[in-house]
């Protein structure tokens, strides 16, 4: 079955608060997918973003991040008495710090009017949800250090969990509080989409945040010291990013002692984010076989080593257990054939992104595979296609079939060659669905800070601008 999908993060749609969330602009979105026939709504992580903002480096893989909470929501149920103001509505920029702090007061005032209930009280009798709350609140006592750092009291709570924190019990409920409204406004959104027709493929990093609950509740997981800090780290050797490797930081998984308990940690993981997503990616699948392992004292990704994952007794434990979930195996890069072995066993799409395979004539197109004109590491088709050489131009325009034309022109162009070739489902950018350039990158590799994960749309009027003419293209494709 062909099928098209739009890849849009939660934060790039527009928002009445600063920040694409759960808000009318999500459903309205939602409604602009199922009346151009698209299937698929791919989300990155929803985790609370951690370090850069990125949410690649999040502080949980179990909660999520309150700035996607709708305010208006709030209001709807009666726990804030006015709407609040709408605050850096028009912008094409996240501000996180600012859209936190503008945010909060409202929080903490609905927080105050919450009276809980039975749906409540089941959603935090689950292990993760106080641990988090304790995770976050130890965190704010300790200058929202990373919790290696704490006070030893509070670093070593999770060990035996036999100190008395009544005296942060309000702030406990509040984080509790966030993350049921999270919860209960992500579903309802869920929902709608699924209602509509439309599938929702979330996206789960290989590995987790050094500074995280994920880490802190099971250290004997990772490779650490006895302080809690990672012996050794994960990232990439020098590739096409960039020449000193990535350095990413992450701690390395303990895999002899997951194996020994049946893999425990992953499979929490997956179910939890089965009960989110219809559809699951997992960034950098090539872990499951081989990662590359770096000192903790090196100041780059070029000193390292490859080792091995066992990949197979790790997924003939998991599948079972998530039978429904669509699992999406993001294969991109230089990969030793091991690890497409690994991928077809179990049958799992791999990726193709169009800006690395356009000019390749023996890269193995498949139909079980996903087409990208590009994802959130790569720039937008307009903003690539700026940056090649008037030959490779020219090859493209020929190919096309566009003599003339402006950078719009030839991304509209790319997108319904994606739209038009043989894999079963084919994913645009929201990004080159508007022919924007460089300006709507989301996410550079190898840097850190703005504008990483800052792009939003203004308005969703442009794109509904768009909307007739992708909506013809995906129809014209035989997807939808």
């Amino acid at each position: 079955m062909r099928e098209a999908g739009v890849l849009a993060a939660v934060f790039s749609l527009p928002g009445r608060y600063g920040i694409g969330d759960f808000g009318i602009n999500s459903y309205r979105f939602i409604d602009f997918l199922k009346r151009t026939n698209v299937k698929i709504w791919q989300v990155l992580p929803l985790n609370p973003v951690g370090f850069g903002n990125s949410p690649y480096q999040p502080f949980s893989s179990f909660a999520g991040e309150p700035l996607y909470i709708d305010l208006a929501a709030l209001h709807s149920e009666g726990l804030l008495p006015e709407l609040p103001p709408a605050f850096r509505k028009h912008a094409k920029s996240v501000d996180y710090e600012a859209v936190r702090a503008y945010k909060e007061p409202y929080f903490r005032e609905a927080f105050k009017n919450f009276k809980g209930g039975e749906d409540y009280e089941a959603f935090r009798s689950e292990e993760w949800v106080y641990l988090y709350a304790v995770f976050r609140v130890l965190a704010s006592h300790n200058y929202n250090a990373s919790w290696f750092y704490w006070k030893e009291e509070d670093r070593d709570w999770i060990k035996d969990r036999s100190r008395d924190l009544s005296a942060y019990q309000e702030e406990i409920d509040y984080q509790i509080f966030l993350q049921y409204m999270f919860r209960k406004q992500w579903t309802a959104l869920k929902k709608y989409a699924n209602d509509s027709g439309i599938s929702i493929m979330g996206d789960i990093p290989f590995y987790v945040g050094e500074n995280s609950l994920d880490v802190w509740m099971n250290q004997e997981e990772f490779r650490l010291n006895e302080q809690g800090f990672p012996i050794e780290i994960a990232g990439v050797p020098p590739d096409y990013f960039s020449a000193d490797g990535q350095r990413w930081g992450n701690p390395i998984y303990d895999w002899e002692h997951m194996k020994a308990n049946g893999f425990r940690f992953w499979k929490e993981r997956m179910l939890h984010t089965a009960e989110m997503y219809d559809l699951v990616r997992i960034d950098h699948f090539r872990a499951f076989d081989s990662y590359w392992v770096i000192p903790a004292s090196s100041p780059t990704a070029i000193v390292g080593e490859w080792k091995y994952a066992p990949g197979y007794e790790l997924f003939d434990q998991l599948l079972p257990m998530i039978p429904d979930t669509g699992i999406v195996a993001e294969d991109l890069g230089e990969m030793r054939q091991e690890v497409y072995w690994l991928r077809d066993h179990y049958q799992f799409p791999g990726m193709n992104v169009l800006q690395f395979t356009w000019f390749d004539r023996h890269f193995d197109l498949r139909e079980n595979m996903i087409t990208y004109t590009g994802t959130h590491d790569n720039n937008t088709i307009a903003g690539w296609y700026r940056t090649l050489t008037p030959k490779e131009k020219r090859s493209i325009r020929y190919k096309l079939d566009i003599p003339g034309g402006n950078d719009r022109d030839v991304s509209r162009a790319l997108v319904r060659a994606a739209l038009n070739g043989p894999t079963n489902r084919t994913v645009i950018a929201v990004q080159d669905i508007l022919g924007l350039g460089g300006e709507g990158r989301v996410n550079t590799p190898s840097t850190v800070g703005s504008p990483n994960w800052e792009w939003k749309m203004d308005s969703l009027a442009p794109l509904l601008r768009e909307e007739e003419r992708f909506r013809k293209a995906v129809q014209e494709s035989g997807r939808g």
